[in-house]
């Protein structure tokens, strides 16, 4: 059997003591994390868009479900615009427009739609009061 001693102390380190302050940053340099290989860190370039204006419609539509709700039109029209809000916050502009679009045309039925039923029973009456006299 062949056995072989290998010595893992180099004569020339022997000479001068060890630097201890230089094992001190090593020892710092790797508990923090750095990285172990010599490529250039990269990075990440983040665009942010100006705030592109998105009227969701949300108090049109509140007036609509308190005062104007006929066919619950101003109801379906505030929770679109909810929606439409909802997609501006999370940055998606093309779902909230789509939905405050929608929203803004329920909108202008309801409010159509409840303006036409106001003026009906404003003037039904009227005719009816006429005719019997």
């Amino acid at each position: 059997m062949n056995h072989t001693v290998q010595t893992f102390f180099t004569p020339a380190s022997t000479s001068r003591p060890p630097d201890y302050e230089m094992l001190k940053e090593e020892h710092e340099v790797a508990a923090l994390g750095a990285p172990h290989n010599p490529a250039p860190p990269t990075s990440t370039v983040i665009h942010i868009r100006s705030e592109t204006s998105v009227p969701d419609h949300v108090v049109w539509s509140l007036f609509n479900t308190l005062f104007m709700n006929s066919c619950c039109l101003g109801f379906i029209a505030f929770a679109y615009s909810v929606k439409s809000r909802d997609r501006k916050m999370v940055g998606d502009l093309t779902g909230a427009q789509a939905y405050a679009s929608t929203a803004k045309c329920l909108n202008i039925w309801a409010l159509i739609l409840g303006i036409l039923t106001t003026i009906l029973l404003i003037i039904i009456p009227i005719l009816i009061l006429q005719a019997y006299q």
